[in-house]
């Protein structure tokens, strides 16, 4: 199941180094459908992800001489929308423990049967299981940098993204009976 969209082009196709010639429209232009993709995989939710994206590519455009010279600029950009989106999944729960409320509304992936299945499985999870699986295995980050990203130690990733298989293979078993 999570093959399909293991198979598709790696995340990270930029080049290392873009140098200052090149432009945070340029940079935005090549990077939004992507990094949008890899939020919406990770959030279960496609409004969601479109704004942790706009603050993501936000956070570097007010640092863009500087995020320009770097080494990855695409990993920066990933680092800082997980980073959004662990700020966002930390509000939400001390918002949950305040008040007592509903569960968000999950969105569509598109018509592929395959990508609402992945989505289904995904959506199920809850969000620290979620962004260690998509981290790992679909983004193909080692545990320790996935957990460098999500502030937890590699072997809680691990442990993470093992439970996010069990609890996919688990609901996969229980819908063919």
């Amino acid at each position: 199941m999570m093959a399909h969209i293991a198979d598709e082009p790696a995340w990270n196709t930029l080049p290392r180094t873009m140098g200052a010639s090149t432009t945070f429209e340029d940079f935005f232009a090549t990077e939004r459908d992507r990094i949008l993709r890899i939020m919406s995989v990770i959030t279960g939710n496609y409004e969601e992800a479109e704004d942790i994206t706009q603050d993501a590519f936000l956070k570097v455009w007010e640092r863009w001489d500087r995020v320009a010279e770097m080494d990855s600029p695409v990993g920066y950009l990933q680092r800082i929308a997980v980073n959004v989106f662990r700020s966002r999944v930390r509000r939400s729960a001390l918002a949950v423990r305040r008040f007592v409320g509903g569960a968000p509304e999950q969105d569509a992936f598109g018509a592929a049967e395959d990508r609402q299945v992945v989505e289904d499985a995904l959506a199920s999870l809850p969000p620290r299981r979620r962004a260690a699986l998509v981290l790992t295995e679909v983004l193909g980050y080692s545990a320790e940098e996935a957990g460098r990203l999500l502030g937890v130690r590699g072997s809680t990733v691990r442990a993470l993204a093992f439970q996010a298989k069990r609890t996919i293979k688990e609901a996969e078993g229980s819908a063919d009976v």
